[in-house]
């Protein structure tokens, strides 16, 4: 197969279906990428120092915990993001009633935005292995594009991806592995680099991944 006809294929692949199926055919807790505890990515954000009314946006939100740890925590203005509408009603369902109005759903693609265009003054985007699966590179484009469009001067990037010593495939798809420097070239000299670690994270399964975390502040 050329490697023309395999791009092509990639491009016109259905991720809206592929995305929907993993989170409908597995439990929340057996997914490779579950987290009881998204003691990282907290760590991150108690950095960032942002007030109770700070707009956090969760890019590729899926299932995760953080949500509900982030309004423990008296965080009260989410908007909440996956291409999978399932993932998204199963998240939602975990979220105490009471806490509903905190938060904000957007079914969207992150590579071909049409709702999230309409975003703005986001204070700090947070994303947790979700631009290691776009491969192509208008995908990435898209996706830095969009952070450059929504996040305010002096609000915060999260980036958490496969490092370079990391796994090449997930959950069937292709990925691209990350270090910083690539991360930084992304988003643009107008983001500063605060911190970055590497990690390894032991899936449900007892396997482990490797991810590359980083912190970054737009410049004033």
């Amino acid at each position: 197969m050329s490697d023309n006809l395999c791009k092509q294929e990639e491009e016109f692949y259905n991720f809206e279906k592929h995305w929907n199926n993993a989170y409908l055919k597995t439990p929340t807790q057996n997914l490779g990428w579950y987290e009881n505890n998204p003691k990282q990515s907290i760590e991150l954000i108690n950095e960032c120092d942002l007030p109770d009314d700070a707009l956090i946006f969760n890019a590729g939100a899926g299932t995760t915990t953080l949500i509900n740890k982030l309004l423990e925590i008296g965080y009260n203005n989410i908007i909440v993001n996956d291409i999978a509408a399932s993932a998204l009603t199963d998240l939602k369902n975990s979220l105490e009633i009471s806490r509903h109005s905190k938060v904000q759903f957007i079914v969207d693609d992150l590579t071909n935005p049409t709702e999230l265009l309409n975003l703005k003054n986001i204070d700090l985007w947070h994303d947790r292995a979700v631009l290691h699966f776009f491969t192509e590179q208008n995908q990435q484009k898209s996706y830095f594009n969009l952070i450059k469009k929504v996040v305010k001067v002096e609000g915060y990037v999260i980036l958490a991806e496969f490092n370079l010593e990391g796994a090449k495939k997930c959950c069937g798809l292709n990925v691209v592995n990350y270090n910083v420097e690539m991360l930084q070239n992304g988003l643009g000299n107008e983001f500063e680099l605060l911190k970055w670690f590497n990690y390894t994270y032991i899936q449900p399964s007892g396997n482990t991944r490797e991810y590359v975390y980083s912190l970054f502040k737009r410049k004033a």
